[in-house]
């Protein structure tokens, strides 16, 4: 008889759902795993991505690339130090599907002309619901931190196009394949496919506190950022394929870059 466990006593995940149920209430073992699983996640991926972007920032600093006596960082450097660190989330995730080993917490494949449309209409409504969110904020007076990397920018916009390839290239995939991947996967098998959603979405919000700066209100921002977790979310559920949240939300980044910079040069005039 095969043993219902795998090493370490973790029940095996199986397969997903074909039809995941909206809510649910798993086993002790799975509502554990899922909270002690995604929080491990998420501290590891940040200590691992740190830990890269420090090394990183000293071996380009011996190489001379980071000027001494200076505490701002070149848009070179700031962008390999920003790639690191998306490069130790993609380690700890990695590491985690192998050290589980036969995990099928999500699915990822090209994706077909329908998923694509979905991708575009996920794009739409972050941009929307964005805008939304944008007009509410200013109704009520409130004034929203700032994300680290457009404070930067603006000082130097050649860093929002080194960013734009770094987004691209290792934001999206390392923050959906943890957030969307494994979290939102833990938590749909433990509660159900929308509790997953939200609490993912909580930890995709909260997670963007250590990148803001200004006198602004960091819970904003962070509110802000779990709603856009939401559609990435959703729009995953429906299409159960995470390279279509990872397309939306490179693309949603690089469009912000690429307003960002065309505003910092002068060739655009909205407000940053």
């Amino acid at each position: 008889m095969a043993s219902d466990t795998q090493p370490g006593g973790v029940p095996p995940t199986g397969p997903p759902d074909a039809d995941p149920p909206l809510y649910k209430f798993g086993s002790r073992d799975e509502r554990v795993r899922s909270l002690v699983h995604s929080v491990g996640l998420v501290l590891a991926a940040f200590v691992a991505g740190i830990a890269l972007a420090v090394v990183g920032l000293r071996l380009l600093s011996q190489l001379g690339f980071v000027p001494q006596g200076t505490d701002t960082l070149p848009p070179l450097a700031s962008a390999v130090a920003a790639g690191l660190q998306f490069i130790g989330f993609l380690i700890v995730g990695v590491w985690y599907l192998r050290w589980q080993g036969p995990v099928d917490l999500f699915e990822v494949r090209l994706p077909s002309l329908r998923e694509i449309g979905w991708a575009i209409g996920g794009l739409v409504a972050l941009f929307v619901l964005l805008n939304i969110v944008s007009v509410v904020i200013e109704t009520l007076g409130v004034e929203t931190a700032e994300n680290a990397a457009i404070t930067q920018g603006r000082e130097n916009p050649t860093l929002f196009l080194y960013l734009i390839v770094v987004t691209i290239l290792l934001t999206a995939p390392a923050e959906e394949l943890l957030f969307r991947g494994l979290v939102q996967g833990l938590f749909r098998q433990a509660y159900g496919v929308i509790p997953g959603i939200v609490v993912a979405s909580t930890l995709f919000g909260v997670v963007h506190w250590v990148a803001l700066t200004g006198a602004g209100s960091r819970l904003t921002y962070i509110a802000v950022a779990g709603a856009l977790g939401i559609v990435l979310g959703a729009v995953y559920e429906k299409t159960e394929n995470l390279a279509v949240p990872i397309l939306i939300h490179g693309v949603y980044n690089a469009i912000l870059f690429s307003v960002a910079y065309l505003a910092a040069t002068g060739r655009i005039d909205v407000p940053m």
